[in-house]
């Protein structure tokens, strides 16, 4: 069953920035579903992953991860 979680992500400044953590999370999960909003750096994803390995994914790509 997918649950919505919330992560804080610092330094997204553009489309392509949203394009990577968006790719980041699928990779992890392929069948997520993700929602950005740069200017909060609000990332909401519907998952059935684990938050650890989303999280981790998204830091590989070089963005901070703070919640």
């Amino acid at each position: 069953m997918p649950t919505t979680q919330t992560f804080q992500v610092q330094g997204m400044t553009c489309g392509h920035c949203e394009r990577a953590v968006t790719q980041a999370i699928q990779q992890v999960d392929p069948a997520a579903t993700v929602q950005i909003d740069r200017a909060s750096g609000q990332v909401q994803v519907q998952t059935t992953a684990a938050r650890e390995p989303l999280a981790a994914a998204i830091a590989e790509e070089g963005y901070q991860v703070t919640a």
